[in-house]
């Protein structure tokens, strides 16, 4: 038969198998793998990008790159040349001086269009209310931080001497998008116009000034620039972007995106299954027609060819319309949500669709085609006897490449390949492992039903007469149950966990420049105004400058963590006890310890990037004075709940005779400005620095996770669904027969109808058991070795998921097989099903 008569058999075929509704569990299932996967990269995607642009507002651009030293005019041309904005910042520490005083101030000089991502704030009194800045500084005015204001005893309108120049302050300065993370500044902070600086004089050989050019743009043309970029960058110079200069948006941005990855996976693995479900009652159904086209002359290779032909129209047709369906429902979700979500979320990429097909073809040839292969093998005895049944075919190698395409997808879901490999092998392990123990639980509990009544009896019966096909099912259900209850534990206790470390009352204020002889008087003032305040860190600021005697530039790499530490003062503490958020990864506190020595405590990640172990001996400079400690032990810093922490702490007595002065961090209503009013004016040496802005921007982004999370759990559900529907029709032809005898027996409606449902409510049950069961095992995996967060088990729901279960499926049994009680016995019997 030509290509064209078998095209045209195929299409015969499959277009009255269409009009019998043969083909819909099949077409439904894939329609629901593509819209889904389609879906969740869609709006996973775009939120992403959305929040990345948010986060971006604590950059002041997409991306920056800044230099000791003047940036070639270069790098700015590049970037216009690919259509992107830039402006320059120069920053640099000035005297700013009055008529009566003088104050060391970090000063900003910035260019047209500072910033290009986020809002500079301004207000025209001292904690006045704020006002967005609808341009930067004109030429000789500059904007100040109120505590200078208080230091110099200057007002707006005043001015003020910087190098050569005297500016004029025109507002106090509130707040700056790109000051994200600078927690440790002791200096006030000036804005000024980049055309001022060189009549300032300021800038001289020698003068330690830090460079900037922000960028932002189009991600196309940013990765452009960036691919442009990174080859030319020389020592002094270093590339930044979104999450690298603020850790807490960065771990928010990184948490996020985890957990969004495995409700996809979820959802992806669910579908998955339906499709295999769903292809192998199609192949099981079609048995006689490839038995009667081999009657009629049709060799192997021709019936094969037919069936894999309707299966490529199907798969069209459903990718098709699920990629229609998935962008359709971004879409409306993102209208629904507009008032949550950021107000310049991103527009779709073609990325999403990318991944939709692949997700329908994986789906398709992966777990479909291993089922039909067996139509090309049917014997064409089987239009005498409809017992003989192909063999089956070898569909292993099929289904290693679809699992193995599925671990990629899931791979381009999470960016994580730890949180990916073990969600599949632990997916894999529990599966082995719970398909044994549903197959023994199965039998234990047929034994203890063989004294009970007989819809009972009828019911266990019927698992307990093919005990292997039952444990299928069973673990089949167990996936659904198994794969909801995964990402309600993940969505209860890993938002909860982040949220816990940003409690309504986190610390919005860090006090620093606290004289040790104010410490009690301090504390009284915090206590007057009602804040909640951290204890007080002595704090001295001083460089690492050698490890074990070798200078610590020969051991660190351009732009790491280490890199930037060893560049500027640390803020060093001393403290006779651990934080409560602090956990030692290794070694030993200082009261368990000689106190013969030195000790210092490293922070893991910057002892991992600078290679630091235990015993190592570290030599600071503090003060002038050179100072060695040995590393006693390593730990584990929560960085991102703002409270005051430290990469170096050092056993007590070890800064003795070290200038100091105290830090702290406490948490005020953004409603009592008074009171940070008069706390500045009673302790006019201290430094004041807000973060609220910080603390609302991470908020917004839980809750817009939150939120994704909530739409994301409907398409896990919704994908369960499609399995259990797809597990039931897959028995359906079968139990059409069993009831027709049984009620041609004199079986009554009744007990049929409750026999399934009972059937059922052990099936669910059981399953419920081993996806409590499976659950535990993931999220132990989970947990420890890819969130690194701690594990302890869910009692509760080793009761609530088999009753949940045994509830769920014994009504969606009882739902999908009426057709065994509402048709006529004689006619099923008559149709030979």
């Amino acid at each position: 038969m030509s290509r064209e008569h078998s095209a045209q058999l195929a299409s015969r075929l499959l277009a009255r198998e269409w009009r019998a509704g043969e083909l819909r569990v099949l077409v439904l299932a894939l329609i629901i793998a593509v819209l889904v996967s389609t879906a969740i990269s869609f709006f996973t995607d775009r939120l992403q990008r959305g929040m990345a642009s948010r986060a971006a507002e604590f950059l002041g651009a997409d991306m920056l790159i800044s230099s000791r030293d003047p940036l070639p005019p270069l790098y700015a041309e590049q970037a216009s040349s690919r259509g992107l904005e830039w402006t320059e910042v120069v920053e640099f520490s000035s005297v700013m001086a009055s008529d009566s005083d003088m104050q060391l101030s970090s000063v900003k000089a910035v260019g047209p269009g500072y910033p290009l991502r986020g809002q500079v704030r301004i207000s025209d009194r001292l904690f006045g209310q704020e006002q967005v800045a609808e341009q930067t500084p004109a030429p000789g005015q500059l904007w100040v931080e109120p505590r200078l204001v208080s230091v110099l005893g200057v007002d707006i309108g005043d001015t003020l001497e910087v190098g050569l120049s005297e500016l004029r302050i025109d507002a106090l300065l509130t707040h700056e998008p790109d000051r994200a993370g600078d927690f440790y500044s002791l200096t006030p902070r000036v804005l000024m116009n980049l055309a001022d600086l060189e009549a300032t004089g300021i800038i001289q050989p020698g003068s330690r000034v830090r460079y900037r050019l922000l960028v932002s743009g189009p991600e196309t043309a940013l990765a452009d620039y960036r691919q442009w970029l990174q080859p030319r960058l020389n020592e002094h110079q270093r590339l930044v972007t979104v999450g690298d200069d603020n850790r807490q948006i960065g771990n928010a941005l990184e948490r996020a995106n985890q957990f969004l990855g495995l409700a996809s996976i979820a959802a992806v693995v669910l579908v998955g299954v339906a499709v295999a479900l769903s292809a192998n009652r199609f192949a099981s159904r079609h048995f006689d027609t490839s038995a009667l086209l081999r009657c009629l002359g049709a060799s192997r290779r021709l019936v094969l060819k037919v069936f894999l032909v309707q299966l490529a129209w199907l798969g069209l047709l459903a990718t098709l319309i699920g990629l229609a369906l998935g962008w359709l429902m971004q879409w409306g979700l993102v209208y629904l949500l507009a008032d949550l979500l950021p107000p310049d979320i991103p527009r779709p990429g073609l990325t999403p669709l990318l991944i939709g097909t692949a997700t329908g073809l994986v789906g398709l040839i992966g777990f479909a085609l291993p089922p039909l292969l067996r139509l090309g093998r049917v014997s064409p005895l089987r239009v005498l006897r409809r017992d003989l049944a192909p063999l089956p075919s070898s569909g292993w190698v099929i289904y290693g490449l679809a699992l193995g395409s599925l671990t990629l997808l899931m791979w381009q879901f999470t960016s994580n390949l730890p949180i990916t490999l073990a969600v599949v092998f632990g997916g894999a392990l529990a599966s082995l492992l719970l398909g044994l123990l549903a197959w023994a639980l199965l039998k234990q509990t047929g034994a203890r039903l063989r004294n009970a009544s007989l819809a009972w009896r009828l019911g266990s019966g019927q698992l307990l007469k093919q005990p292997t096909t039952a444990a299928g099912q069973i673990l089949a259900f167990g996936l659904i149950l198994m794969s909801m209850v995964v990402i309600l534990i993940l969505r209860t206790e890993l938002l909860d966990t982040w949220q816990a470390q940003l409690p309504d009352d986190a610390p919005n204020h860090f006090a620093l420049n606290i004289l040790p002889s104010e410490a009690e008087a301090f504390t009284a003032k915090l206590e007057q105004i009602g804040a909640r305040a951290a204890p007080l860190y002595p704090v001295s600021p001083g460089r690492l400058i050698e490890v074990n005697g070798q200078p610590v530039r020969d051991l660190v790499t351009k732009d790491s963590q280490a890199e930037r530490a060893i560049n500027r003062d640390l803020s060093l503490t001393w403290s006779a006890t651990l934080a409560t958020d602090n956990r030692l990864s290794a070694g030993r506190w200082f009261d368990q310890l000689p106190d013969d020595r030195h000790w210092v405590s490293v922070e893991a990640g910057l002892a991992d990037n600078l290679g630091v172990s235990l015993n190592d001996d570290l030599t600071f400079v503090i003060a002038g004075q050179q100072i060695q400690a040995r590393v006693g032990s390593i730990r584990e810093v929560e960085w991102d709940n703002f409270t005051p922490n430290f990469f170096m702490i050092f056993s007590p007595g070890t800064l003795d005779g070290m200038p100091l002065t105290l830090l702290t961090s406490f948490s005020l209503p953004s409603t009592e400005r008074e009171a940070l009013r008069d706390l500045a004016r009673a302790f006019p040496a201290m430094t004041l620095l807000e973060v609220e802005a910080i603390l609302a921007q991470i908020r917004d982004i839980l809750a817009q996770v939150t939120l994704a999370v909530e739409y994301v759990l409907l398409f896990v559900l919704l994908a369960g669904f499609t399995v259990l529907f797809a597990a039931l029709q897959a028995t359906l032809d079968e139990r059409l027969y069993e009831g027709a005898l049984l009620r041609t027996l004199g079986a009554g409606r009744p007990l049929l109808q409750k026999a399934n449902r009972l059937e059922f409510a052990l099936l669910g049950a059981l399953a419920g058991l081993l996806a409590i069961a499976a659950a535990e095992l993931i999220t132990l995996l989970l947990y420890r070795q890819a969130l690194d967060l701690s594990w302890s088990p869910h009692f509760g729901l080793w009761l609530l998921v088999p009753l949940t279960g045994a509830l769920l499926i014994g009504l969606a049994g009882a739902w999908g097989t009426r057709p065994v009680v509402e048709q006529s016995p004689m006619r099923l019997i008559n149709r030979g099903v």
